[in-house]
């Protein structure tokens, strides 16, 4: 039996906008990164909802633990490639600040949720 639906979790929620986020602020990087920064940005994003959603079908919170981590990790490695894009010069100041908030909330989030399981 499911105990979480993942679309109704906010960390699933939240995470997702950071997709569409990623997504939006990578089609603006130069060519050379498609399959670079631009790729591994994106795909370390989808695989923060993905692991959560995945996580939720599991039949022990031990199991959905494990994705749950995996999910953080996901954050922390998107939150270092971001970096690595705004000391390169693909997003500003501004935009850097906006995301790695964004992240944070989102690595506390998934931080608090594993320990209320």
């Amino acid at each position: 039996m499911i105990k979480h639906n993942f679309r109704k979790l906010i960390i699933w929620q939240e995470s997702l906008e950071l997709v569409i986020e990623t997504y939006k602020t990578t089609k603006n990087f130069p060519s050379e990164e498609k399959f670079g920064l631009s790729s591994q940005l994106n795909r370390c994003s989808v695989s923060i909802p993905s692991n959560i959603a995945e996580g939720t079908s599991k039949s022990s919170e031990k199991h959905f633990k494990n994705y749950l981590e995996t999910s953080l990790g996901s954050a922390f490695e998107w939150e270092t490639q971001i970096t690595i894009a705004q000391r390169v010069g693909y997003i500003n100041q501004d935009k850097f600040t906006e995301l790695e908030n964004r992240i944070n909330k989102i690595q506390n989030m998934i931080y608090k949720f594993m320990i209320s399981l």
